[in-house]
């Protein structure tokens, strides 16, 4: 390419994927291209399709739907490729997230200026759906749709001002005004009236409407073939498989019009489509809603000058406009026929239709319309580009590309039909100890949020197990057992044990995130089952017990019988920080022991849930404390459990446990969440970099060539079994690390139940965090180097 051309990423699906957008796409670049020549270099960025769908150029990196990294990754792909301009292509079932809010992970890392085709625009979104548009909006210099109603919605409903707004119509295949006869010939249907309807088959396209009107066609012209055109939608095949084709073809058998109805499931090519529209008389689109502003399949056939009778959604309103077609009512298959019969009956208004449509097409053709947008590619308005870094501070990294991709290697490996071992002797499963709940709960929940990243089967696989085990465990009084020997007996009169807390917390999660919405009412009956235990449970069980309980709020705000036991954890855990805090030791005990950031981590999450200022004062200052006795500036270290930390005595410094990392980078995050400061993401990082080798001994506690995590680090090195807790702990932390990264652009946090500034509700100590951070940023050692040549590459 020339150095002057305009490098444009596309954000968008693309073929081979079958779907409107990949053509749209498709079609637009080859006529921008002829409208541009070679001062046009087009790169996508395809939302990736099935499996086996090999892309091509100009396909240059792919992202993953339901992964939130893959989306940061594509901004970075897209920034360091000197991209001029990125021209988005949106529809929210094409993105993750709630209405498809990943997307703005992207749009918001980018430099380059956004252009956003926006094929639907709802009238009465919910609060996502209107969040979404509008932050795709706000993150765009210029909206183009489809339709002059697009304008008035986007603008009435949503707040984006008309002058960002721009209409370009959907593009149409340049095609002749042709007779129908000539082209019938190529699909053996000489003499026969046709009509057609074509595009990926789903419910809202009312092909049942049509079917039922055509016998009354049928008994005013028996030449009449109606051809249904195109496979079923794929993720409509995906769930639903071949339920809707299927009951098309049983009511074409009802009605006995076998001879009248032609199933043609294909993904037809250019070519193909041409020719069917040129040889169809009439064109039909029954849809079943008004909520679609746009329709390709509707644009071509105005295009082709087809006489064309559709239901009235919005697209068909402004494209039938004035004699260019005919609307009837939704769901009238009468009426339907009524309007087919005069068409079929009056060569007059039939011509007049088809007259109208192609004269109308002529301005919408794909190369008029392509010309239109690299105009817009071209305006003067954009704003140039913002240079990118060509490094970046390993605290501010480019991506998560410098962590491990969350491994399933050991944790399958440490897993049975049954469920997820306690011990390992290096990486092989410890029979001899049977099985825990507690860890299972840990695992559960680690598969809970692995699969809302990354959708994987094999994460759900090991969900099921999980929770099968956890299921099993619960009592039908509530209460859960924790030890399970190799022979799936279990044990009782078992010593004390945090594992119905940490039952709470598993099943919150999947009320909160359910893999898939089946889940939601079994992890509810559970979780109202065990949560009538609260009290008695010890203070890191309330703890668990109350991020669950966090969670299930998350998803039923309204359940006061809940907020009701969360009142009483969090009062206790509140009174034991009041009875043993003291000027210099800031804790909810006498001693610093297992899994100590479980404990400020629940005041942040019930200051979150409740709004209570008391709650976070106490979480702020147990945060501090705690990260002032493990952190050092430059590296975490973990309390030892050999002694653990006494009040007035030295701490331990071993054996360090991957507990400890989870639990702080749990604390750190919920930290944000309440209080908006970026400082505590950062430390998160270096909490989480223990795993890495940013430790007392400098060396990494996570095996790479096992994709395990050591039990832990002592005085002469790491630990080399690789048990349960500690490979659960460290998929948690890096999760968690994941899961924050997301949050870096778009996450809005919870600061508005505290509206004075949250320095206000600080100790002094608090403050410190900045200053610790200004003093990480200069020290180097050898990981940072390594992370800084990762950067650099």
């Amino acid at each position: 390419m020339t150095r002057n051309s305009k490098k444009v990423a596309f954000i968008a699906s693309y073929l081979p994927k079958k779907c409107g957008i990949a053509t749209f796409t498709s079609d637009l670049i080859s006529n921008i291209s002829l409208a541009a020549g070679k001062s046009f270099d087009p790169l996508i960025v395809a939302m990736q399709a099935e499996q086996d769908c090999r892309y091509k150029d100009p396909v240059k990196f792919e992202v993953r739907q339901k992964v939130k990294n893959d989306y940061i990754c594509a901004a970075d792909y897209i920034n360091f490729s000197h991209v001029d301009l990125v021209s988005v292509q949106h529809e929210f079932g094409l993105f993750g997230g709630s209405a498809g809010s990943y997307l703005n992970l992207l749009l918001d890392r980018v430099s380059a200026p956004v252009i956003t085709t926006m094929h639907t625009v709802l009238e009465e979104p919910d609060k996502n759906y209107f969040r979404s548009t509008v932050n795709v909006c706000n993150a765009s210099h210029r909206i183009i749709v489809m339709n002059k109603r697009g304008i008035e919605m986007l603008h009435e409903i949503y707040g984006i001002p008309r002058e960002k707004i721009l209409l370009v119509p959907h593009g149409i295949p340049d095609l002749p005004f042709v007779d129908s006869s000539y082209y019938k010939h190529k699909f053996g249907m000489e003499g026969r009236k046709t009509i057609l309807t074509f595009g990926l088959l789903s419910k809202n396209k009312g092909i049942e409407l049509m079917l039922r009107a055509l016998p009354e066609i049928v008994k005013n012209d028996p030449s009449v073939l109606y051809i249904i055109l195109g496979t079923t939608h794929p993720s409509v095949l995906a769930h639903e498989g071949e339920e809707y084709r299927t009951s098309l073809q049983r009511l074409v058998n009802e009605l006995g019009l076998q001879d009248h109805v032609l199933f043609h499931n294909q993904f037809v090519n250019d070519e193909d489509l041409h020719n069917f529209l040129c040889a169809a008389d009439i064109y039909v689109t029954p849809y079943r809603n008004k909520e679609q502003l746009t329709s390709g399949t509707l644009a071509f056939a105005v295009g082709t000058g087809k006489a064309v009778v559709s239901t009235p959604y919005w697209a068909a309103q402004e494209l039938l406009d004035e004699g260019r077609g005919r609307l009837v009512d939704f769901e009238d298959h009468h009426q339907l026929a009524e309007t087919i019969v005069e068409l079929i009956k009056s060569e007059e208004v039939f011509y007049s239709l088809r007259r109208r449509a192609y004269e109308y097409g002529r301005d919408l053709t794909w190369q008029q319309i392509g010309t239109r947008y690299w105009k817009e590619f071209n305006s003067p308005s954009l704003p140039v580009p913002i240079p990118v870094r060509a490094t970046q501070d390993t605290q501010e990294s480019v991506s998560v590309l410098d962590v491990p991709e969350p491994p399933l290697d050991h944790l399958k490996r440490l897993t049975d039909d049954t469920g997820l071992y306690q011990h390992a002797k290096f990486i092989l499963p410890n029979r001899q100890h049977g099985y825990c709940t507690d860890d299972n709960t840990r695992a559960l929940i680690a598969m809970t949020r692995y699969y809302a990243q990354y959708a994987e089967p094999e994460a759900l696989r090991l969900f099921n197990v999980y929770l099968s085990f956890v299921f099993d465990s619960q009592r039908p009084d509530g209460t859960v057992r924790n030890f399970m020997t190799f022979e799936r007996r279990w044990i009782e009169d078992e010593p004390e044990h945090d594992a119905l807390g940490r039952a709470l917390w598993a099943f919150g999660a999947i009320i909160n995130k359910p893999p898939l919405p089946r889940y939601l009412p079994v992890a509810k009956d559970c979780f109202d089952k065990s949560v009538k235990h609260i009290a008695g449970l010890s203070l890191r069980g309330k703890a668990y017990a109350i991020f669950g309980i966090s969670h299930y709020l998350s998803q039923f705000p309204g359940a006061s019988d809940i907020k009701r036991y969360l009142a009483v954890a969090v009062e206790h855990i509140a009174a034991s920080f009041e009875t043993y805090s003291e000027p210099g030791w800031e804790w909810f005990e006498e001693k610093l022991s297992y899994d100590n950031a479980a404990l400020p981590h629940a005041m942040f999450e019930a200051a979150i849930c409740t709004g209570k200022k008391r709650f976070l004062d106490i979480a702020l200052k147990s945060c501090q404390f705690l990260i002032d006795k493990t952190y050092d500036g430059d590296h975490f270290s973990f309390i030892g459990c050999k002694g653990w930390h006494k009040k007035g005595r030295s701490r331990a410094i071993f054996d360090q446990q991957p507990i400890e990392v989870a639990g702080t980078a749990h604390m750190l995050r919920s930290a944000y969440d309440a209080t908006a400061d970026r400082d505590y993401l950062k430390l998160q990082r270096k909490a989480f970099d223990w795993f890495l080798g940013e430790n007392d001994l400098h060396i990494p506690v996570y095996d790479f060539k096992t994709k395990g995590s050591c039990d832990g680090l002592q005085q002469n090195g790491v630990n080399m079994n690789q048990g349960a807790e500690s490979m659960v702990s460290f998929l948690l932390s890096l999760l968690c690390i994941v899961e924050s990264y997301s949050t870096r652009t778009t996450y809005e946090p919870q600061q508005m139940l505290f509206p004075e500034p949250v320095e206000n509700l600080t100790t002094p100590k608090h403050q410190q965090i900045r200053e610790i951070f200004l003093q990480s940023k200069s020290s180097k050692n050898g990981l940072k180097k390594q992370n800084s040549k990762v950067s650099e590459s």
